[in-house]
């Protein structure tokens, strides 16, 4: 069995080697995704929780009443903006919160970084019991379905998803989906090109663009009544 505290020294290399050279220019990206698109579905008063926040692109930058990150990473905290609380907790088991408790639940790039489909399920379940009825989750990710091999090229890959087979994993856990992107942003901010902030904005207002560049799905669930 793999030794935890191996496991998690190697997220902060992987981190650090991958995202360290563009760690500011994902920052103002996140920034411009937020502002432009991701803003839309958390509200000023709501409890946000980013799974698998990795650096806190998306959390540090969000406007709300209460930010959670959950990230295994020992550099998370170090990274997190002042506010933003951190669970150090493994995304498939339980979740030392209150059923009800979160108005939306974000992810980016993580699912396909757990182990297996079960731990997949374990997460979702965990994200429907404490989101309240009426509540969102936002999953963005790598979309096999598109990317077929190049899915492969990160080493920490683990679980292939498309965006219909976590529409259905949402389903099944008792979400409503209403969003279902095949194509949205494009796969990997981790090359060395670096397009200016404009051109994500004209992207971004421009969904017939989405089919010629995207390989990351957005899928959107909402929570229903009991």
């Amino acid at each position: 069995m793999a030794d935890p505290s191996e496991l998690t020294a190697d997220l902060s290399a992987e981190y650090r080697l991958r995202f360290g050279p563009a760690a500011e220019y994902r920052q103002n990206v996140w920034r411009t995704l937020i502002e432009v698109y991701f803003g839309r579905f958390v509200r000023p008063t709501d409890v946000v929780l980013d799974l698998g926040s990795g650096w806190g692109e998306f959390i540090n930058q969000v406007t709300a009443r209460e930010r959670i990150a959950v990230d295994m990473n020992p550099d998370a905290h170090s990274h997190l903006a002042a506010g933003v609380k951190l669970l150090r907790t493994d995304a498939a088991a339980p979740w030392p919160l209150a059923d009800g408790s979160l108005d939306c639940v974000f992810t980016s790039n993580f699912l396909e970084h757990l182990p297996d489909k079960a731990a997949v399920t374990r997460a979702l379940r965990e994200a429907h019991r404490c989101l309240k009825p009426g509540g969102r989750i936002v999953c963005l990710g790598p979309n096999i379905r598109v990317l077929h091999g190049r899915y492969w090229d990160f080493f920490d890959h683990h679980t292939p998803l498309s965006d219909l087979s976590l529409k259905e994993a949402l389903e099944l856990r008792g979400f409503q989906v209403h969003t279902c992107i095949a194509r949205f942003l494009p796969y990997t901010m981790s090359s060395r090109f670096r397009p200016p902030l404009w051109t994500l904005r004209a992207y971004l207002k421009l969904p017939w663009t989405w089919s010629l560049f995207g390989g990351q799905f957005l899928v959107v669930g909402v929570r229903g009544k009991d």
